[in-house]
């Protein structure tokens, strides 16, 4: 794998609106979500205070809920919102084409 290539994802429709799905991809786990207004992003996709899985979280809006201490991110920046996290989310760049999610690792 290459930085910045971009790789197919999911199909757009399988997002629901305020929604995450996991997506793994060689040893990395990403979570990418769909925003209330339709917006599509995605991030790491383990929390950074215990390694838990975002996808079993909450969306609200442009935040994500971490589903065991509900430390919240801002999934359009990664930016730690809400103790106990603290460290940031990595993003990554996404887009739509052909009803198709892709993001570039």
């Amino acid at each position: 794998m290459r930085t910045g290539t971009w790789i197919e994802a999911c199909a757009a429709d399988v997002i629901d609106v305020e929604d995450v799905i996991r997506f793994d991809f060689e040893d990395r786990t990403y979570a990418i979500y769909r925003t209330d207004n339709g917006e599509y992003f995605a991030t790491d996709g383990f929390c950074t205070h215990e390694r838990i899985h975002l996808s079993n979280g909450l969306v609200m809006g442009n935040v994500i809920e971490c589903p065991k201490h509900n430390g919240r991110f801002d999934i359009s920046t990664g930016k730690a919102k809400r103790a106990p996290v603290c460290v940031d989310l990595k993003t990554y760049p996404v887009k739509v084409e052909a009803g198709k999610v892709f993001i570039q690792v």
